[in-house]
């Protein structure tokens, strides 16, 4: 494919063998981007790309390295329309489902995903958890990627027999525009709540970001019990609403729910049917909900849906439960926001028979205004809140939990040590009690300052410690 193709009549042509916005990726023909980000920008790597073999640069501001450049006003906006014909626009072939919102996308992706395999659509999947491609998973670097990536990825999938894909798309992946040139069939939204105010200004950016998902054609899927959801709903057209507590048309009647998972009537525009889950939690009714609105807005027969739920798996660090033949429940979610944390400890009152333990911090560098709101949110939902470490990333994770425990009550306990906390509250929890870990969720690594990253997995960790528990009851 040349140059000229891929970025138009004014470009020379010129062949392109490849495309990267790293130069480390970058081989000979290679088309590079060079794309300015919050800490490097792309244009002082185009001089090392071009020792690789560059064939051709695109750029915001004349060079000159001796190989053809492309200007043009903002590189990565440039970037995701070349990708996806370099790639032969491989979603135009694919239904793809994109699912947005603070909480919820990695679970309702996961189901959505789950129903459409179900009902014989081959589905890729695309999230935080895990990718999928051609039925086999793959490690993911973040939530979205990169526009180049993602069509790559979009290819391999329709390459490998794929017809579908359930994906999450994030605020930053939608503000960076890496998902421009993706033709979504259908877009779920499942709320709005404090999160990420460290790269979007305000809430209304942060929404507004969100609501780029729902520009174009193809079908949407919108909560209205939340009320940016509401509002969201007002503003595009032919919207199919979903709802636990107001009316829509998709909502759940008669929930109840225990540790094992969830059941409900699920009343829609075409009957009601039972629906039984893995997933305990009315949170997870949400997910649920949204899932089964956007499978049939897709096309796929209500009736075949109940068992396709039932046999859905649970989502890897998303309410997990945690058996060592103990006596009491220990759950690990990755619940990292205000909102999200409320809604599991919700659920965690609902299956306790006696006490609600919760251990959980906060990432460093992110959005610190959420922290006393957390610690808010912890003192109101469990009866002990043990404040702990979570990734302090550069910063000092003394002064984070300070920061967490400013919206507590008297009690509150500190341990920075993560591993320690996690061991105490198992320690001296009792039968009936539940504990909540959270923040973490599915995570393999705990970041610390200058990028390093040791192994940690809350699950494990927590096992660990039940067994070391359990083993001193016995002795």
């Amino acid at each position: 494919m040349t140059l000229r193709d891929l970025m138009g009549d004014a470009a020379p042509e010129v062949e392109v063998s490849s495309l990267a916005y790293r130069s480390d990726r970058v081989g000979p023909g290679a088309l590079f981007f060079c794309v300015r980000g919050h800490v490097a920008d792309g244009h002082d790597f185009a001089p090392d790309a071009v020792g690789r073999g560059a064939a051709a640069l695109v750029c915001e501001r004349p060079l000159g390295l001796g190989v053809p450049e492309v200007l043009v006003a903002d590189t990565r906006a440039a970037m995701a329309p070349a990708a996806a014909r370099f790639y032969g626009d491989p979603t135009a072939s694919m239904r793809v489902v994109g699912v947005t919102g603070t909480n919820g996308k990695t679970t309702t992706a996961f189901l959505v995903r789950a129903l459409l395999e179900a009902t014989g659509v081959r589905t890729g999947l695309l999230g935080t958890v895990t990718s999928v491609v051609g039925g086999r998973e793959e490690p993911v670097e973040r939530t979205t990627p990169e526009a180049v990536d993602l069509q790559a990825t979009f290819r391999r999938m329709l390459d490998a027999g794929d017809a579908a894909c359930a994906m999450e798309v994030s605020s930053h992946a939608l503000e960076l525009r890496r998902t421009a040139s993706v033709r979504f069939a259908c877009r779920a939204f499942t709320n709005l709540t404090q999160d990420h105010l460290d790269f979007h200004p305000t809430m209304e950016d942060y929404y507004l970001a969100k609501r780029r998902l729902f520009e174009g054609p193809g079908d949407s899927v919108v909560n209205v019990d939340d009320g940016y959801g509401r509002r969201l709903a007002g503003e595009i057209e032919g919207a199919t609403t979903f709802a636990v507590a107001s009316q829509a048309q998709f909502t759940a009647r008669d929930v109840s729910f225990d540790r094992g998972g969830s059941s409900f009537t699920c009343q829609t525009p075409a009957g009601s049917v039972a629906v039984t889950t893995r997933l305990p939690g009315l949170f997870n009714v949400e997910n649920a909900l949204a899932a089964i609105a956007v499978a049939v807005t897709l096309g796929a027969p209500l009736e075949a849906l109940p068992d396709a739920l039932a046999g859905a798996a649970r989502v890897p660090g998303r309410f997990e439960p945690v058996d060592e033949g103990q006596d009491f429940a220990v759950l690990v979610d990755y619940a990292h926001t205000p909102d999200s944390l409320d809604n599991v400890l919700r659920a965690a009152r609902e299956l306790a028979e006696g006490r609600v333990h919760v251990v959980f911090g906060a990432g460093g560098d992110r959005d610190r205004s959420k922290r006393p709101l957390m610690g808010e949110a912890a003192a109101r939902g469990a009866d002990r809140v043990i404040v702990t470490s979570d990734n302090p990333r550069s910063e000092d994770p003394q002064a984070i939990v300070a920061e967490i425990v400013a919206g507590t009550g008297p009690g509150v306990e500190r341990e920075l040590d993560r591993r320690a906390a996690i061991a105490r509250a198992v320690a001296t929890a009792e039968a009936g009690d539940v504990v909540v870990i959270a923040g973490k969720g599915h995570e393999q690594g705990q970041e610390f300052e200058g990028g390093r990253k040791e192994p940690f997995d809350d699950r494990a960790v927590a096992a660990d410690a039940l067994r070391a528990a359990l083993a001193e009851a016995r002795a």
